[in-house]
């Protein structure tokens, strides 16, 4: 359909920002942008609403990332190092983004993480910089005094901690020797604590409540759902507008100023490519004209491996014991009824980040705790009670990729996670199975760790735990990078520390596909935060002052393990 044409069945939308996605990074810099006063923002979603239980309610987690209607249902390319399985990538497809999907785990992410960042080329991104914009959007009910904020649009809660399994667990870790953290989103983010999470007055707390609807109260902020973006608009060297179909029809959305992606780290990149920003080559391949060579484009896509270890427990106090319907069916009328009990948590209260061996600064191990045996689809994988630890490999080497299939928007990209490429992956996440498994025999969880269910204690030698790490490895749905923040003299950056494309005008990405190093734990908050700090730039803010705030490291992590 020519140009014009387009026009006459559906006229132009005219903004002064074209925002392309509504989760957490795209939301944050709506409401940022809206309070300004200034400025008209559209923001297209090709998801629907997100009301509904099973987004709403916290422990219905399960639920929609597993749902057509609230997912993109990506799978990856047969992995190489698993056995040649395919790994599935859920992404939210609905008002919300992911933040509406995920597991509302809230984890900053280590101080000595976004020091990396800048050491790769994202200057202005080290702690000392970001420190601030962790506690413009914080509202968090407890953390650590004067390390956390408390009045931002984003709350942030710990579960009761009811079940006795949790405080097992914690204690289970000191007793090994690791530390205790108070608050590992504070100054010491090592050591077993207590999980935090994006839950408040029962409820799922997503970026569509904590930015969203509130941006969209000002009346400077237009949303439109089932909008599916086809390409940026280019004139030369500067974007203009975006083009995308909805109800049938093709439109366009003109951006008087600029036009940002803040579709995720899948279809960040895809979006690029169809706009002709990428590999020449790749491009050609497609028939997609070339507009700019830009080679890192899909390329660096990390994320966070993570197997299960599961336990039979020795008492009847894990959550197997509610995985019939009726006792579904009570969870959920409680919760309709009052926002308590078992529905209103997500049920990850405890957890743990540590380091595989000395020598390592900072944590490279994670370990969520669960009390069921329960696997992300929702299913109990014990016959009886048990409960398990999620362990990740937190600063993975290998690397993977997005690349484009088709010049048909409609089309899901290539995914490739790429997992254990790298011998060290398989190294650390051997360590911390065997770390947690030492853990477990300590005499705080003697009452409840029964036999291991998971990989089972005949797994034992390299070659065993290997072989299990092929067989089950997953996502923990972390994945980032694949148009990686850097110099603009670095011929693999996308974009630069201003989140603007690198050689191009009026286009920025501002969401998790900038991440240049994978941080430590879930990245929901490094995703809003960079669409608080991407705000910033794109206004022309004078960044907040940064902070003086010390982040403590293990005083022997040379010489010790723990």
């Amino acid at each position: 359909m020519s140009e014009a044409g387009r026009r006459r069945g559906s006229p132009d939308i005219e903004c002064d920002y074209v925002i392309v996605g509504s989760g957490s990074a795209g939301s944050a810099l709506a409401y940022r942008i809206a309070e300004t006063g200034k400025y008209k923002v559209l923001v297209l979603e090709f998801g629907g609403s997100d009301w509904g239980p099973f987004i709403q309610m916290p422990a219905a987690l399960s639920y929609p990332m597993n749902m057509k209607r609230y997912d993109w249902g990506f799978m990856s390319e047969p992995e190489p190092h698993l056995n040649g399985r395919r790994l599935i990538c859920p992404r939210g497809k609905v008002v919300g983004g992911s933040s509406s999907v995920n597991g509302m785990v809230y984890v900053r992410g280590h101080a000595g993480d976004y020091d990396q960042w800048e050491k790769l080329g994202a200057k202005g991104w080290a702690f000392r910089d970001v420190q601030p914009y962790f506690k413009r959007m914080e509202r968090s009910h407890g953390g650590e005094e004067g390390w956390r904020g408390r009045s931002g649009p984003l709350h942030v809660t710990r579960g009761d901690g009811r079940n006795p399994l949790y405080a097992a667990f914690i204690r289970a870790g000191v007793e090994a020797g690791y530390q205790h953290t108070e608050d590992y989103n504070g100054s010491n983010g090592e050591g077993f604590g207590s999980m935090e999470r994006t839950v408040y007055q029962g409820k799922r707390w997503s970026a569509a409540s904590a930015y969203l609807r509130p941006a969209l109260a000002t009346g400077n902020v237009r949303l439109e759902t089932g909008a599916l973006a086809h390409r940026v608009l280019m004139e030369g060297s500067r974007a203009t507008g975006v083009e995308f179909s909805q109800g049938g029809l093709v439109r366009v959305a003109r951006a008087q100023r600029e036009v940002i992606l803040a579709a995720s780290s899948i279809n960040s990149p895809k979006l690029l490519h169809l706009s002709g920003i990428g590999d020449p080559l790749r491009l050609k391949q497609l028939g997609i004209e070339v507009h700019h060579s830009l080679p890192g484009v899909g390329e660096n896509l990390q994320d966070h491996p993570e197997v299960h270890i599961q336990w039979q427990c020795k008492q009847p106090v894990t959550l197997n014991r509610h995985m019939n319907l009726l006792s579904k069916g009570l969870i959920g009328l409680q919760w309709l009824l009052f926002r308590k009990g078992l529905g209103a948590t997500n049920h990850f209260e405890a957890c743990a980040f540590i380091r595989h061996k000395a020598g390592v600064s900072y944590p490279n191990i994670e370990y969520h705790f669960l009390p069921g045996a329960i696997q992300y689809d929702g299913k109990s994988t014990a016959s009886g009670h048990g409960f398990q630890v999620l362990c990740a490999v937190s600063r993975p080497r290998s690397r993977g990729y997005v690349r484009t299939r088709s010049a048909d928007p409609r089309v899901a990209p290539a995914i490739l996670y790429n997992f254990m490429d790298d011998e060290q992956d398989s190294e650390e996440m051997r360590a911390g199975i065997r770390l947690i498994r030492e853990v477990m025999s300590m005499p705080a969880m003697q009452p409840f760790a029964g036999e291991e269910i998971r990989p089972g204690r005949q797994v034992q030698s390299d070659e065993e735990i290997d072989a299990y790490i092929r067989d089950k490895t997953e996502s923990a749905y972390h994945p980032c990078g694949t148009c990686r923040m850097g110099s603009p003299s670095d011929s693999m950056a996308v974009v630069d520390p201003h989140c603007r494309v690198i050689g191009l005008e009026g286009l920025r990405v501002i969401d998790s596909s900038i991440i240049p190093l994978l941080t430590m734990g879930n990245i929901n908050a490094p995703s809003l935060l960079i669409g608080e700090t991407g705000a910033d730039h794109l206004l022309g803010r004078t960044p907040l002052a940064p902070s003086n705030d010390e982040p403590a490291y293990h005083p022997h992590w040379q010489t010790a393990q723990r």
